[in-house]
């Protein structure tokens, strides 16, 4: 608890503060009362600042002035700055001054009063990196939560919306906001999610991938909790019931329960005419597929199964082949690893030599080792398609690579039979996914006939506007949530 001495409580906060040089208190006298105003360099506006905290001081004029009523102006009469808040401790004043609020302390009393000045440099509105389109709006999500905040409000002007800040990590201190739409999301999902980061363990919290773990239901490969970087997306998920996560310092805002089917769509599905939206859907299952399967696949035909393969393409794939040093097996591995190694080296290296890459994958894996006789044309081709295919699915990316490896195993050890019980095994792990409880695979698994209007297909706004979307309206869904 603060003390009703000044000098007392300045030492008190400069000793928690570890005599930081970044600390910075301002001390002055208004009307014949000592005060300290204690903010943090860098976290705050020096205009702000003075117009909103140093200039209503200088000017205020009170007869008979004394601590109680000077601390009476300042907190109720007196109007500074909109975002106002009492502190009572150290380690409250610590923590306002670090996240952009300055602190006003009055000789006397023991209570300091944080006025909101924060003016810290954030990277400016700009279009989404990782999630584009082709119409709609251009505007990402930014490192700061008061202006994430404010694009989800900018489209969403009801009371029905609602926001509760948190904060989680025992030393970083991050702020946090939880969203729903109060009248369509269940109460019981907003206060599960906010129990679990409410018993977060982590000290340190920098971005959204660290608490993502702790709101999924530990599914070994598929993850039930989406992320994405565009506000009118996480605006279109809350509509449907969901709660959102939104993270300062980080541009991905994160929301539950995620579903599979929602990795092919995106949000020109929704601007495009719904005959548009069916063929390109059936594109991504169909590339969705081909990354996964092809390289496996070829590998399971050329070793186990070359009877399945027509006898005017086995003559030119074995002729292929056998100018190659290596197994069928072999060469796909080391394709599949080449292509990750330079996957991993674009994403990594900065863009300005990025392009180096693709130039010497293109001439080193793309002509050289086929004209040398490493690898066969065929796998080449095989792996190059799987490859290209995986983009198109970009929010499973990871997962289509590990999917990929885990045929090219099966189908070079045990052929068909392989690719078969590996379907099983990953069929398997989706379908008993269930993410605060929403079955993961609705509305396939269980079948949901309602909700495969924008599944597979996208029925036009005539019949998607005629009811509000519920996520929990899906057959398997309970009730609890839990």
């Amino acid at each position: 608890m603060l003390d009703k001495i000044l000098e007392n409580n300045t030492v008190t906060v400069r000793s928690v503060m570890k005599n930081s040089s970044d600390l910075i208190l301002k001390y002055a006298k208004v009307c014949g009362i000592g005060i300290c105003v204690i903010s943090c360099d860098g976290q705050t506006d020096a205009n702000k600042l003075a117009n909103l905290v140093y200039r209503p001081l200088s000017e205020l004029d009170l007869p008979d002035c004394t601590p109680e009523k000077l601390a009476s102006m300042i907190s109720g009469e007196l109007l500074i700055a909109c975002d106002e808040k009492p502190v009572t401790s150290p380690e409250e004043i610590v923590s306002a001054a670090m996240s952009g609020f300055c602190v006003i302390l009055i000789d006397g009393t023991d209570t300091g009063y944080a006025v909101g000045v924060q003016g810290f440099e954030t990277r400016s509105v700009t279009q989404p990196e990782n999630h584009r389109n082709i119409r709609g709006a251009r505007e990402g999500f930014v490192e700061a939560l008061h202006i994430n905040m404010s694009l989800v409000r900018r489209r969403v002007k009801s009371p029905d919306l609602v926001f509760t800040n948190m904060t989680v990590g025992k030393t970083s201190g991050t702020e946090i906001t939880v969203c729903r739409m109060e009248s369509i999301a269940e109460r019981g999902l907003a206060d599960e999610v906010i129990r679990r980061l409410e018993t977060l363990p982590l000290s340190l919290v920098l971005e959204s991938g660290f608490i993502q773990p702790f709101l999924e239901n530990r599914n070994p490969l598929f993850t039930e909790v989406g992320a994405t970087e565009r506000p009118d997306v996480f605006v279109s998920k809350l509509y449907e019931g969901r709660v959102g996560v939104i993270i300062d310092g980080s541009p991905f805002a994160l929301y539950v329960p995620k579903l599979f089917t929602e990795n092919f769509m995106v949000l020109d599905d929704y601007t495009e005419h719904p005959l548009f939206a069916f063929f390109i859907r059936i594109v991504r299952w169909l590339a969705f597929f081909a990354a996964i399967l092809l390289p496996g696949f070829y590998t399971a035909l050329a070793n186990f199964h070359p009877e399945l393969i027509p006898d005017a393409l086995l003559r030119d794939l074995a002729a292929a082949e056998a100018l190659t040093p290596y197994t069928v097996l072999t060469e796909c591995v080391i394709l599949d690893v080449f292509y990750e190694i330079m996957r991993e080296a674009g994403l990594r290296l900065p863009s300005n030599v990025g392009h180096a890459v693709s130039i010497v994958g293109g001439i080193v894996i793309g002509d050289i080792v086929v004209s040398a006789g490493l690898v066969g044309a065929p796998m080449l081709l095989a792996v190059a398609i799987a490859s290209i295919s995986g983009y198109i699915v970009s929010d499973i990316a990871n997962q289509v690579s590990f999917m990929r490896f885990v045929y090219i195993l099966a189908g070079g050890l045990c052929g068909l039979f392989g690719i078969t019980i590996a379907s099983l095994v990953f069929c398997v792990s989706a379908c008993s996914a269930n993410s605060y409880g929403v079955p993961f695979t609705s509305p396939l698994a269980p079948f949901s006939g309602k909700s495969m209007r924008d599944t597979f297909i996208r029925s036009s706004w005539h019949k998607l506007g005629h009811t509000d979307p519920d996520i929990y309206d899906m057959n398997g869904a309970e009730d609890d949530k839990q």
